[in-house]
């Protein structure tokens, strides 16, 4: 199922939700050059073999760039009105973040102004992790808490916001 595409775009889902996979066919769905702006770190055998996995079946048509922490940064230097970006996933820029102990509040800022000021389309793939149980410790619910600032920080700048269930989308904006 196809949603009306704008400029920018939130996809947000719980894992194994059809998130990453909806945002790719919204993005292969419009003209212009792919750059898929990866944000997972390769830390093990298994992650790799995912990347690899996720990379194959992409296909041709995508350029991948591997961006861990610098996201407002790689959307500055990449956007072009002919290029869509992919961006998948916020929930692993905010991990980075968190291990990086970056400055959330600074990170947050220069995302949505590159965002905002972005020439070209953007899509923004999110888990939304606060549908559950209150994590038990307190690492577990600081990452929560981060990725539905980043969630809603993002949601305010971008023209749309769709959620994925069970492969579904429904438009919150």
């Amino acid at each position: 199922m196809s949603i009306a595409f704008t400029r920018t775009q939130l996809i947000l889902g719980g894992a194994r939700s059809g998130k990453s996979a909806f945002a790719q066919r919204q993005a292969e769905g419009l003209p212009g050059a792919l750059l898929y702006v990866a944000t997972a770190q390769a830390l093990d055998g298994e992650m790799d073999d995912r990347i690899a996995r996720h990379r194959a079946e992409r296909g041709a048509r995508w350029q991948t760039l591997e961006v861990p922490l610098a996201l407002a940064e790689a959307i500055a230097a990449h956007s072009r009105p002919e290029t869509v970006l992919l961006i998948d996933c916020l929930t692993l820029w905010a991990s980075n973040l968190l291990f990086a102990e970056a400055d959330l509040t600074s990170a947050i800022d220069d995302l949505t102004a590159a965002i905002a000021a972005a020439p070209g389309k953007i899509l923004l793939v999110s888990n939304e992790v606060g549908l559950g149980i209150v994590p038990d410790n307190a690492l577990a619910r600081r990452f929560r808490d981060m990725a539905g600032t980043i969630n809603q920080a993002i949601a305010r700048t971008v023209d749309s916001v769709v959620f994925v269930a069970a492969g579904l989308p429904l438009v919150l904006k």
